[in-house]
């Protein structure tokens, strides 16, 4: 799948339509935003699921609400709640089920955390041994059954680097598509709140908004 087309003139290049990760409820969502909808699942995709008692089980986006407020590029409380949702992955009896309907137990290697700065890297680190931890940057190009996205700022007036930065619809779409089957969003409600002032930061509000739409609603 091409990660970012709009470094390609739309008369040049090739653009792959049919991806090999994403299940069609995750393809869904990165296509209407950010292909055109052009991107579809390739066929067995479908199959892709997390089975077993956990609220986090099937194939679709999740947005966990964390309330927090004045933090800037780290949240505690978000790094609490996604210790909390990889307890709910991990237990036993949780599988995940592969493209050719395979299913082996749900482990830390399973899954990807992904945060918009180091600071909130470092912490989640310390908090989660086994899981596979970085920014955006480091993670475009890989894949997981399970990706949880942390953002760590209380609000877009919190971001450290600004709205721009932390809205990018380029790193939410790399964030978001990197999940095989399950993407969690865990992040301050009021970050769905932007108080946008120009049609740029409505463009760069658009994803986010749109994930918390389509997302089922879990707290931990």
């Amino acid at each position: 799948m091409l990660e970012d087309r709009k470094t390609i003139p739309n008369d040049r290049g090739v653009f792959f339509e049919e991806t090999w990760r994403l299940h069609p409820s995750i393809c869904a969502f990165t296509s209407e935003l950010y292909y055109d909808g052009r991107l579809w699942s390739r066929s067995g995709c479908e199959r892709q699921a997390i089975k077993g008692d956990t609220p986090f089980a099937g194939s679709r986006l999740v947005y966990v609400p964390v309330e927090h407020d004045g933090n800037q590029n780290s949240s505690s409380e978000e790094v609490a709640a996604i210790v909390r949702i990889v307890d709910h992955l991990v237990k036993a009896g949780v599988k995940w089920v592969n493209a050719d309907g395979e299913a082996e137990p749900l482990n830390h290697g399973h899954m990807l955390a992904v945060a918009p700065y180091n600071a909130q890297v470092g912490a989640l680190s310390d908090r989660l041994p086994g899981v596979n931890v970085g920014t955006v940057d480091k993670f475009q190009g890989q894949q997981a059954p399970v990706v949880i996205y942390s953002m760590a700022s209380s609000s877009a007036e919190d971001a450290p680097r600004g709205m721009g930065f932390l809205f990018d619809p380029h790193r939410m779409n790399v964030a978001t598509s990197r999940a095989r089957c399950i993407c969690i969003l865990v992040a301050s409600p009021r970050l769905m709140e932007p108080d946008c002032r120009t049609p740029e930061q409505m463009r760069w509000a658009n994803g986010l908004c749109r994930s918390r739409e389509l997302a089922t609603i879990v707290v931990v």
